[in-house]
């Protein structure tokens, strides 16, 4: 399915951002005054109960780089350790602390808060090759999807902190929320089709 994208036009500020720098959906509700079209969630920040045993899950397995770490670091009037890590010489895209919660168990259900943490790949075999190495490491696959839009695989860090890592199909292939042509847009994913990209 094709969405045309739109042409550049001036914003209030009489500056030319470019048209739907992430995505060809029409909004259901714009903003009035709109936000910055171009805004990226830049970071996470997570609390957890061992920064040793989150930093094994992200790095060693994951492997994202390590931009900042420190142990016994004062914040939020207590002590604790804390994590920055990142992709591609970013600052930090994650980033985890102890402060509050060293020692302590993961959310309950029934409760306000973080759902899941989206991860976007580049390509699909990066996210395969990615899935392969966390399977490879004995971590649970909880739910592989296809939502139209994007291909995804949730799974749960060592703090129980669900994870959606996800490749964005090209913005023609997209099939839009709501349109009747759409078998789903939670449809089963098939694993193995993707793993297949994986590099080993």
């Amino acid at each position: 399915m094709s969405i045309p994208l739109t042409a550049p036009t001036p914003d209030a500020d009489g500056m030319t951002a470019s048209p739907r720098p992430q995505g060809p959906f029409e909004p259901l509700v714009a903003g009035n005054p709109p936000i910055d079209p171009e805004i990226r969630i830049g970071h996470v920040h997570l609390r957890t109960a061992d920064i040793d045993r989150i930093r094994a899950f992200y790095v060693d397995l994951m492997g994202f780089d390590v931009v900042f770490e420190a142990r016994d670091v004062p914040g939020w009037g207590t002590t604790g350790d804390i994590l920055f890590v990142s992709a591609g010489g970013y600052h930090h895209h994650l980033g985890f602390n102890t402060w509050k919660s060293a020692g302590g168990a993961p959310q309950p259900d029934g409760v306000t808060g973080l759902h899941h943490v989206g991860l976007h790949f580049s390509t699909r075999a990066r996210l395969a090759t990615t899935v392969q190495r966390l399977i490879d490491g004995g971590v649970k696959i909880r739910a592989a999807l296809d939502h139209g839009t994007h291909e995804a695989i949730y799974l749960q860090d060592p703090d129980g902190n669900t994870l959606e890592l996800a490749w964005d199909r090209p913005f023609d292939q997209w099939v839009p929320y709501g349109d009747p042509a759409a078998p789903a847009v939670d449809a089963p994913l098939d694993l193995e089709n993707l793993l297949a990209d994986a590099h080993r």
